[in-house]
């Protein structure tokens, strides 16, 4: 087995808050400021003493990245995603624990890491070719391609102070990606380009995989991240919670980022005179809420509401998305009954959308529903997530891919 390319062992990294060094713009600042040190010392022995806080950004990380994986780095703002990623690239050093880094790393962590503002965009090329430790001509057989994928010919030999922070993030990336590193590792910089340039971030990252380089990467977008990636780290407050699969980590952060309840009751400040939900439910046939639904069998979603006025036309209608945000499948019960030119009885209705086994892969989804209001239809998004689990699941018993798997009827001839 080859060595990781990464080796990450008992890392620990601590930040002293409000603990700033003062600067000093004239001399005669910096004459006060010593002048006054013994004052200050005597006020500390009288007990006027100001403790710095400490903060643990991360606290004993312990992972390893083989290369060729691709591995997404998931996470709450202020879990340490990025601290994680200065420290692989040596921007700053652990407080405590070991990094092991085998091979050239490139990283990209912000708009304009590593470039010089003054240099233009061909100095700055040959530039991070020289941090990396490339020589010229390694550097100059790369050039090309590299002002190709920035799209920025007419101002390769613009200083970069000049250019947009698109031209900026397309040609660092560029750059990062075509010097052929060992390791490659991206911050959240990929949201600043438009659709067309993530496309072609994702392409480039997929060839520097499949040429057994490294790729770690930070991104809110699980579901960009689910295109590339085959294993996540995912971090909270500092801590790893889990490293492995990607589909299984981040489904297990999904899940906890938005709460975990197969029943949505709605608060009284969601109620409306004319319609309201009392209850919306994932249950299993005989009317039990399950913990996960094997993949093979049928379940319901049960729709509890009290209508209070009889000429209110409306539908129920129902989205299930996966964990990544992507709707899978959507409904309405107009597909049986013309529920929308029926006048309902005041009170209360219980309606069911069966849902058929062996028709979703196992994984987190979650429920959207419309309610009914004057101008129409209002979505309510995320009242409930639920579970399939992997038990007679298509997926694991004859390898099928996708989200959706139905048992499809087959029939031989005209």
């Amino acid at each position: 087995m080859s060595l990781p390319a990464i080796k990450v062992e008992g890392l620990w990294k601590q930040y002293t808050m409000g603990a700033a060094l003062q600067r000093h713009d004239t001399f005669y600042d910096l004459l006060s400021h010593a002048l006054k040190a013994p004052f200050r010392r005597v006020g500390k022995l009288g007990g006027q003493t100001e403790t710095p806080e400490q903060f643990w950004a991360l606290r004993d990380v312990n992972f390893e990245i083989q290369p060729g994986e691709v591995v997404g780095v998931i996470g709450r703002n202020g879990a340490g995603k990025s601290t994680l990623l200065k420290l692989l690239s040596r921007i700053t050093a652990p407080t405590r624990g070991r990094i092991e880094v085998r091979g050239r790393l490139a990283s990209l962590l912000e708009v304009g890491t590593g470039f010089h503002a003054e240099l233009s965009g061909r100095e700055n090329i040959y530039l991070n070719g020289a941090i990396l430790g490339m020589s010229r001509s390694e550097a100059a057989r790369k050039f090309d391609e590299i002002v190709a994928f920035a799209e920025i010919e007419k101002f390769i030999d613009t200083p970069v102070k000049r250019y947009s922070s698109g031209m900026y993030v397309r040609l660092a990336f560029a750059v990062a990606a075509y010097l052929e590193p060992d390791i490659l590792v991206i911050d959240e910089v990929l949201a600043v380009g438009d659709a067309e340039f993530q496309k072609k971030c994702l392409g480039k990252m997929d060839d520097v995989r499949n040429d057994g380089r490294a790729v770690v990467v930070v991104s809110h977008n699980i579901s960009q991240l689910a295109k590339i990636c085959e294993k996540a780290i995912w971090l909270d407050k500092g801590c790893l919670i889990s490293c492995g699969n990607f589909r299984d980590v981040s489904d297990g952060y999904m899940k906890n980022k938005d709460g975990s309840s197969s029943v949505w009751i709605p608060s009284k400040n969601e109620s409306f005179d004319d319609f309201y939900y009392e209850e919306v439910a994932v249950v299993a046939p005989l009317g039990s809420i399950p913990e996960s639904i094997p993949a093979s069998k049928n379940f319901e979603i049960r729709f509890r509401f009290v209508v209070g006025n009889i000429k209110l036309k409306f539908r129920i209608a129902l989205q299930i998305l996966d964990s990544y945000g992507v709707v899978v499948m959507s409904s309405a019960n107009t597909d049986i009954f013309a529920f929308t030119h029926q006048s309902w009885s005041l009170g209360e209705h219980v309606i069911r959308c069966q849902i058929p086994g062996n028709l979703l892969s196992p994984g987190l989804y979650y429920l959207n529903i419309s309610r009914p209001i004057e101008s129409g239809d209002e979505v309510i998004e995320s009242v409930c997530n639920f579970t399939i689990d992997s038990a007679d699941s298509l997926r694991d018993r004859d390898g099928r891919l996708g989200v959706i798997t139905p048992l499809l009827d087959w029939r031989v001839g005209l």
